[in-house]
């Protein structure tokens, strides 16, 4: 058996997040990949099963790495409206930094290999955010409603703000996104801090 290589593993992540935002996700083939990251496609086949696997498993390590950037800093023990804050600047500054793994994440989001994800797992990953914000709901500092309204409300605006695509004419600074979080507090919260 072959020993892994942590250098041709990162080159096939790049690679798949390259092609697939390039040229999408159906002409996207093994060999392809496997060119861009400068390995034989029997390489790719070490680390993973097929084609499927590899989309898979990357949009994975995006999503893995993205909730390691997004606690960084976090401590358990925070207010509900510093501990959101923060995580919220970090997620907006991951995604204007990787708007690459950003567009990948959107189109796999949109694609039929979205329903392989076990969703569970993915939310492991932001389990103290999901804490947080449900210890806010019962504090009665976050309104108590679905989910995915306060994830719109949450999320919505970063993704939207972090895209040079969709706004380019926004300026990255500290003050525009502490603008912006204050703006999704407001729309969550039962009273400003």
């Amino acid at each position: 058996m072959r020993i892994k290589d942590e250098e041709k593993q990162q080159a096939l992540f790049e690679a798949t997040i390259k092609m697939v935002n390039e040229i999408g996700f159906v002409k996207s083939s093994v060999a392809k990949i496997a060119a861009e990251a400068k390995v034989s496609p029997a390489t790719l086949y070490i680390y993973h099963k097929n084609k499927v696997d590899l989309l898979v498993s990357t949009y994975l390590q995006i999503k893995k790495s993205l909730s390691i950037e997004a606690l960084k800093g976090f401590q358990s023990d925070m207010d509900v409206y510093e501990g959101l804050k923060l995580i919220w600047k970090n997620l907006f500054h991951y995604f204007s930094k990787h708007t690459d793994y950003f567009q990948f994440t959107e189109q796999f989001s949109n694609c039929p290999y979205a329903k392989l994800i076990n969703r569970e797992e993915v939310d492991s990953y932001f389990s103290p955010v999901f804490e947080l914000i449900q210890y806010g709901i019962d504090q009665k500092l976050i309104k108590n409603v679905d989910f995915e309204i306060l994830h719109c409300f949450l999320v919505a605006p970063i993704l939207h703000l972090a895209n040079p695509t969709i706004c380019n004419n926004f300026t990255v600074n500290n003050e525009n996104v502490d603008i912006a979080f204050d703006l999704a507090w407001d729309a969550i919260s039962y009273r400003n801090n």
